[in-house]
This record gives C-alpha cells, structure tokens and sequence, in this order.
C-alpha cells in the first residue's frame, strides 16, 4: 500500500508543491509549501488518532493532507477540484487502490471553503487541519506597512494550538492574538466561512468545535 513517506519523498509530487507556491508567492498569498502542508498533515493525524480511527484511515488524511493544495499549479480558482484532478493521476499511476484514491481525492476536492462539504471523516480532518493554519511564519511580506488583510492576521497570531478534548466531544483552536496588528474582527472578516466550515467538519466526526481567542471563548 502506498504510504505518506513514499509520497513525501516523490520528487515529481515535490515539484508540483514548490511551483504550485511559486504562483502563490505572485499572487501575494501566505505560505502554501512544504511547511504547511506538512503541519496540515500532522494535525490531520493527531485528529483521527485522538478519535480512534484506523491507522490506515489516518495515513490516508496525511496523503491527501500532504497533496491538498497541488491545483494552485494550475490556478488559484478552483485549486481544490484541480488538486484532486491531478491527485488522481498521480496516485493512478503509483499504482494506488481505487478505494484509497476515491477517499483521497474526495478529501482534497472538498477542501476549499468556496466549495467544501465535509463528505467523510477524512475529508473533516482535512478541513480542520487546513483552516487551523493560522501563523506568522506563513507571512512572506516583510513590510508591515503594507500588509493586507491576510497578512495582518496572520502576522498577529502568536500561538494557535489545535486540541482534541479527553472525552472527545470537542476539538478546540485555542489562539493568542496580538490585537497591535489585527483586531478580533479582523480575524473574522476573513476568516468567518472557515470557521463555519470547521464546525461542520467537527460535527462530520461527532465533535463541537470551539474557538477561543485571547482566552475568550467565541464560538
């Protein structure tokens, strides 16, 4: 069976990820590469293991994890349903079983606020892992004074930690914000459909999800 090493260490799929980013970095996005993809499958593993599901289930969050941002080669519209177009073929032809590669794409093509639907436990991990990556390190303007939006948020979150609770009945992102570059409403102009979308996907696993920013528990 085709494991996330095998597909971490594949040149080729390394190459679509550092020139899906380069378009990114024209476009002026924050970060989409290696490090994010590798956080989004570290979460999309610590989530399913928390719950209990199968290993295998677990490895196959952190294929479509590690692949999940692939269609910024081809455009940042509608990424989603091209990264799982081009998934697809890469997994056809590693020789991948068909069951495992209609959960994997399934999963990247539901990823994407615009259009994703929670549609199975790996697709909710995936939403989850990826909405929850909120960083300053993800920002690559080093000018302040210029920062959009995006930038600002980022750029203000200190600390974001993602908890799957003991009894399993909630997953919680627990936020440091600081409010000299962003402001709690900032976040949330951007940020709002994510944060809906991680409620669904929480509940696609049997959770509550649960926002807490600056201790102050919002959703």
């Amino acid at each position: 069976m085709l494991t996330y090493e095998e597909i971490k260490n594949n040149e080729a799929i390394n190459t679509y990820i550092r020139k899906a980013d380069e378009s990114l970095v024209a476009l002026g996005y924050t970060e989409h590469s290696f490090a994010h993809v590798t956080r989004v499958a570290e979460t999309a593993k610590y989530i399913l293991e928390s719950l209990g599901y199968p290993k295998r289930d677990v490895e196959l969050a952190m294929i479509a994890a590690y692949l999940h941002d692939i269609g910024n080669l081809v455009n940042r519209i509608d990424h989603a349903q091209s990264g799982a177009v081009m998934a697809f073929r890469i997994l056809d032809n590693l020789g991948a079983d068909a069951d495992e590669i209609a959960t994997i794409t399934t999963a990247i093509g539901n990823h994407d606020e615009g259009t994703a639907v929670a549609v199975n436990h790996v697709a909710a991990a995936l939403i989850l892992s990826d909405k929850t990556d909120v960083r300053r390190s993800r920002v690559r303007n080093a000018d302040i004074t210029s920062f959009d939006i995006h930038d600002r948020v980022n750029y203000s979150v200190n600390k974001a930690d993602v908890k799957v609770m003991e009894d399993r009945k909630a997953i919680r992102l627990k936020m440091t914000i600081d409010t000299r570059y962003c402001s709690v409403m900032d976040y949330f102009e951007i940020f709002l459909n994510r944060m809906i979308l991680c409620r669904k996907a929480a509940e696609k696993l049997g959770l509550q999800f649960r926002l807490i920013i600056n201790e102050q528990q919002v959703i």
